[in-house]
């Protein structure tokens, strides 16, 4: 079993339903070209140093879908739901509230935003 996360670069004003619309885009392969945003970059250098989406996997990982779904504003990570994944969750909310990313929740409909 697993659920979904997403870490958006979004800024401090957005709201939910700015973050399921951007989730949404981001999912339907629909969303913005160009440089990656530097705050999703190093998050996503940050995280995958802690938790390789690359072979060799730990027996460990978190994940269970890799590589990682990354893009110029986003990074969606399916995780694993058991205690596996609970050094990943905090490293995620840790490593977003440091590069002011938001985390949206699709299962819960819920936004963490960058400051909050």
């Amino acid at each position: 079993m697993s659920f979904d996360l997403a870490v958006l670069a979004m800024d401090g004003s957005a709201d939910a339903a700015a973050a399921r619309a951007m989730f949404e885009r981001c999912v339907s392969g629909d969303h913005a070209e160009g440089e990656v945003d530097e705050r999703v970059a190093g998050f996503y250098e940050r995280l995958r140093s802690r938790f390789p989406d690359q072979p060799p996997y730990a027996s460990d990982s978190p994940w269970m879908s890799t590589p990682l779904a990354v893009g110029i504003d986003h990074v969606i990570m399916q995780l694993s739901f058991s205690s596996r994944s609970d050094a990943a969750i905090s490293a995620i909310e840790e490593l977003a509230a440091e590069f002011r990313l938001a985390i949206w929740d699709p299962q819960a409909q819920d936004v963490h935003l960058p400051g909050a």
